[in-house]
């Protein structure tokens, strides 16, 4: 039942916003009573802050397996984390856009906690832009802060606009990325 109601929680929250999604819209939806959902969840921010945790959690696992790979370069690691932060737009968008959209309603130490993930996440990504640059891949003179900042921050944008659907895929705005920012930062 907990999954139920995240699932349908996501929905709502999707459609309606945070703010004008109620407990009892939840259970509606579900029909199920109040006294199920506060069974599982003590408030609505707290499911809010559990659909935070599981997606960024799911992000930061798939993103340790790429870190960890030593059978690829730091250029195909950064066009894998380009391409699954994009990809999740198909499968997993509405989680994308709440995460992004709805975080002002956390409480302050649910914040935190999804601070906390976002700065892992950002850090292992600055992480391969520093070992692509100590191995020779990206030039030596990069601020990899920044750059980690920048591409973070354009990619996430992407779940406001990008349509997996439409006249370009996953795949390719992926690679379309990938060009450019190794443009500014490969020595070839």
């Amino acid at each position: 039942m907990k999954r139920k109601i995240l699932k349908e929680s996501i929905h709502l929250f999707d459609s309606k916003g945070f703010k004008e999604t109620s407990i009892q819209d939840i259970v509606d939806k579900l029909g199920v009573t109040k006294g199920t959902f506060y069974y599982y969840f003590n408030s609505k921010q707290e499911v809010l802050r559990d659909i935070h945790l599981a997606y960024l959690e799911g992000l930061l696992e798939e993103q340790q397996k790429i870190f960890k790979d030593n059978s690829v370069t730091y250029k195909e690691k950064l066009y894998k984390i380009i391409y699954l932060i994009n990809s999740k737009i198909d499968t997993q968008g509405k989680d994308a856009r709440i995460v992004f959209r709805e975080m002002r309603h956390l409480t302050e130490e649910q914040m935190n906690q999804i601070k906390q993930k976002r700065k892992e996440f950002r850090l292992i990504f600055q992480q391969i832009l520093e070992e692509g640059k100590i191995s020779g891949e990206f030039k030596d003179n990069i601020r990899t802060d920044i750059i980690a900042f920048g591409v973070l921050g354009m990619l996430n944008r992407n779940y406001y606009w990008f349509k997996p659907e439409g006249e370009v895929s996953d795949t390719e705005l992926s690679e379309l990325y990938l060009e450019m920012i190794l443009n500014g930062i490969s020595n070839e």
